[in-house]
């Protein structure tokens, strides 16, 4: 396994060559996982220790006045439930909330499964439901933090995913890399990790183990 100097090297020769801020990304392969089994297909939702270095746009779907009016507050774009029927028949509309972090209250999940469920669904886009006491402030804060590991396709023994970008201490990225890897260990066990590599995201990649 690569140190954190050795990371921070990599990540400091590769930085500030582009016209945009670069995203750290990871890419984990595997050895000896049949994903053409159910059981063993990724579905991991990690909340990264030091966030992902960016700010997403949240999209709430949202019938409460109380918490509609919080989440304006906290700049989170609204579906309010009267409009899902003409938001979904929008398909500008639906691809621009491609681009969003969704989250719904759980009593419209129904409504929004039924209107746009075949255009969300097959692109992992169905927002996720609030449960318990919903706390606005918390909301930002954790969809901030939380990436979804995901394996695509039953023989690609590969996934990708964003641990940061190029201007985070590479000491703090190097805690989000391996929060993802002990939380992928849980799952399929260290014997299954082929390789680990780290790169921005237009540069060659580092083998981190």
């Amino acid at each position: 396994m690569a140190s954190a100097e050795e990371l921070a090297k990599f990540i400091g020769e590769n930085k500030g060559q582009r016209k945009f801020k670069q995203s750290v990304e990871l890419a984990i392969n595997f050895k000896g996982m049949d994903f053409t089994k159910q059981d063993n297909r990724l579905n991991l939702e990690v909340l990264l220790p030091n966030g992902k270095g960016k700010t997403r746009k949240i999209g709430l779907f949202a019938s409460d006045k109380n918490l509609i009016a919080e989440a304006e507050k906290n700049g989170i774009e609204i579906i309010r439930d009267t409009e899902i029927p003409s938001t979904a028949a929008d398909g500008a509309r639906m691809t621009l909330l491609l681009q969003y972090e969704l989250v719904a209250q759980p009593n419209l999940m129904p409504m929004i499964a039924k209107s746009m469920g075949q255009f969300l669904g097959p692109r992992n886009k169905m927002p996720k439901p609030l449960l318990g006491n919903i706390n606005v402030a918390n909301i930002v804060g954790e969809l901030n933090r939380r990436i979804v590991i995901r394996s695509k396709g039953k023989n690609l023994p590969t996934v990708h995913c964003i641990v940061g970008n190029e201007d985070m201490d590479a000491e703090k990225i190097n805690t989000n890399i391996k929060e993802v890897l002990d939380t992928v260990n849980r799952k399929v066990g260290p014997n299954h990790i082929k390789s680990v590599y780290v790169k921005l995201t237009m540069s060659k990649p580092f083998r981190y183990i």
